[in-house]
């Protein structure tokens, strides 16, 4: 492994993205801060987050967006995840500016960190498909995940063929391990 393969920061996750594969990304704010509190806010980072995974080439199979944190499934490129750090870099910074910009605050961070973890069995990354289209729920921002515009679970539903959303739906959730101590709020 080289050494660009492989970033390393004090206080900070290890990422080994050499791999091409899929993962489960998690990535909070600041002091887990709400800065993505009203809809206008979550539409931004929503689409951003669509946006920059399209251009660097992933495929996101399940994602959901919060006021402090996002997650996503997402299968990188062929030639690797090594640009992760870079893709997500570009969405942070992108963001950050433009929610300061919002909120006269120039300068201020926006971003903590991102973690991700490879999925190389086929049953974890069945179940944490689930988990993540059914984030909203365990968040308690609704009672049917396709009810909240910034998850993937309503575009799922509509794309999926009835038996894949049944099996997929039925992965049991509640004792998966998923960096995902947030409290979120409702959007204004």
């Amino acid at each position: 492994m080289t050494i660009s393969q492989r970033t390393s920061w004090p206080h900070a996750p290890l990422h080994e993205l050499s791999a091409r594969g899929t993962y489960i990304v998690t990535a909070g704010t600041y002091e887990k801060a709400h800065r993505f509190e009203s809809r206008d806010r979550l539409q931004v980072l929503h689409r951003g987050l669509l946006s920059v995974a399209r251009d660097f080439g992933w495929e996101l199979e399940a994602w959901a967006t919060f006021s402090n944190h996002y997650h996503f499934v997402g299968h990188s490129p062929e030639d690797g995840a090594d640009n992760l750090g870079q893709m997500l870099g570009l969405l942070h910074e992108k963001t950050a500016k433009w929610i300061n910009k919002l909120d006269n605050a120039a300068g201020r961070e926006v971003w903590h960190n991102f973690w991700e973890t490879r999925l190389t069995h086929k049953n974890s990354y069945l179940a944490r498909l689930n988990y993540v289209h059914q984030n909203p729920v365990k968040h308690g921002l609704v009672l049917v995940a396709n009810q909240y515009p910034w998850c993937s679970a309503g575009w799922f539903e509509r794309t999926a063929r009835p038996a894949q959303v049944k099996m997929i739906y039925g992965f049991k959730i509640d004792k998966l391990k998923v960096l995902d101590d947030y409290e979120v709020l409702a959007e204004s």
